[in-house]
């Protein structure tokens, strides 16, 4: 399990995002997060081969395309548990600093394997959600924290 300071560091240090399984529909998860995520500063690369592109980004067929022409920080992974294992080894072929499955995708083996090859591994959390809660986001696009607070949130340092 990540530590809030884990998240907080992977979040700030990993600015470029290969987002696999992004979808070029609106209404999707991928896409509200990526683009969340591009809006707070983040390079999005979408990895999508039915796609040519999304966000305004030029999509990619694989991981290992994309980092042909970027370099990847994080391979954020909207994908079934069963396909990780080889997105697993293509974020450690690459060199990503973070390996990121997002909700309700878990896959032990492959974490195990990232982590073994020096990744941060990040299971079962979205990258939108733990950015919102940690950089004082969670208002973006309508959702209520019901808290109020005098104090300025912390900016991130970019």
């Amino acid at each position: 399990m990540s530590t809030i300071s884990e998240l907080r560091h992977i979040l700030a240090s990993c600015r470029t995002i290969a987002v696999v399984g992004l979808s070029p529909q609106w209404h999707r998860p991928s896409f509200f997060a990526a683009k969340y995520m591009q809006a707070h500063g983040y390079r999005i690369v979408p990895v999508n081969p039915m796609a040519s592109e999304i966000l305004g980004e030029r999509c990619y067929p694989s991981v290992t395309a994309a980092a042909a022409d970027h370099r990847i920080d994080m391979v954020d992974c909207f994908r079934k548990s069963e396909d990780i294992p080889p997105l697993a080894e293509e974020a450690i072929a690459i060199g990503a600093k973070c390996l990121w499955l997002q909700l309700g995708v878990v896959h032990e083996a492959a974490a195990a394997r990232a982590r073994a090859a020096g990744l941060a591994v990040v299971m079962d959390r979205c990258v939108k959600i733990e950015h919102a809660r940690l950089f004082g986001g969670l208002n973006w696009a309508g959702v209520n924290t019901r808290v109020i607070s005098a104090k300025r949130p912390q900016q991130l340092p970019y």
